[in-house]
């Protein structure tokens, strides 16, 4: 039985990727990757490391140029377009390692990140107070769970926290597909189901993407699970399915080649 999975594109769907593929030399890491999202879905993707998932992420957001294929945002084709557009386009995501200033407070910080969402230019600006960007940071800090803490520098966060203050940076300005590449790395066993609760609160006009080795967190925020292997496509599921897939067992164990 064949195992790959080639979803066919809608010009309705959020995100749609086609034959997207990325070489570095003769080292292929994406190869003819094909997926749809549709408005309001949670998807996430497996694979063991070096599975080619980051540098997924990196060909739709822009930080990578393709070497083949194509990306479109909401039925726009979007595969050469630089990645400032692309967020103005709608497009957020979080990284890895946290990208934070430890000197600036959560409200500094979603202040920075609602501006520099709406006018990129205006954050070298003086910050002010009682405007519609203050407002803004303040919305996303109750967002994000972290109101209480909007006077507090980054540096002090916890690291939970500071992965709660990524979601607030990645709502910044009405985002309509999010990337979240490993959120629960690092997490303490309390801090998991907060960052759970977080994901599942986002609102449904959202599209959300989402990397992540905790199987848990991965299956219960999502409809659909995509299985990404040596940078293919392998297959999509449902949370239930792929709990009881012999292929993604026998990839996490290292028996799949």
């Amino acid at each position: 039985m064949s195992v790959t999975n080639t979803p066919t594109s809608n010009d309705g769907d959020a995100l749609s990727l086609q034959g997207v593929t990325r070489r570095f030399g003769s080292f292929v890491a994406v190869e003819n990757f094909n997926m749809s999202i549709k408005t309001g879905e949670r998807r996430a993707i497996l694979g063991s490391n070096g599975a080619g998932k980051t540098t997924l992420f990196n060909l739709v957001t822009g930080d990578l140029a393709l070497s083949a294929g194509n990306i479109k945002i909401e039925g726009v084709e979007s595969s050469k377009l630089p990645t400032y557009k692309r967020i103005k386009s709608g497009i957020r995501r979080t990284y890895q390692h946290a990208l934070l200033f430890d000197g600036l407070t959560v409200r500094e910080t979603l202040f920075l990140s609602s501006v520099g969402i709406h006018n990129r230019w205006q954050s070298f600006l003086p910050i002010k107070k009682n405007n519609k960007y203050q407002a803004e940071a303040e919305m996303l800090a109750k967002k994000a769970g972290l109101f209480s803490l909007l006077d507090a520098l980054v540096g002090n966060l916890s690291h939970g926290q500071k992965r709660q203050l990524e979601i607030g940076i990645a709502l910044s300005g009405d985002p309509k597909i999010i990337l979240f590449d490993e959120p629960a790395a690092g997490l303490s066993p309390a801090e998991r189901p907060v960052l759970t609760e977080l994901l599942l609160s986002l609102p449904k006009t959202i599209s959300v993407i989402l990397i992540e080795h905790d199987m848990d967190i991965a299956l219960e925020t999502s409809e659909i699970v995509s299985v990404m292997h040596n940078g293919k496509h392998l297959l999509e599921r449902t949370p239930e399915e792929i709990v009881h897939s012999d292929i993604v067992r026998d990839i996490y164990v290292g028996k799949k080649q």
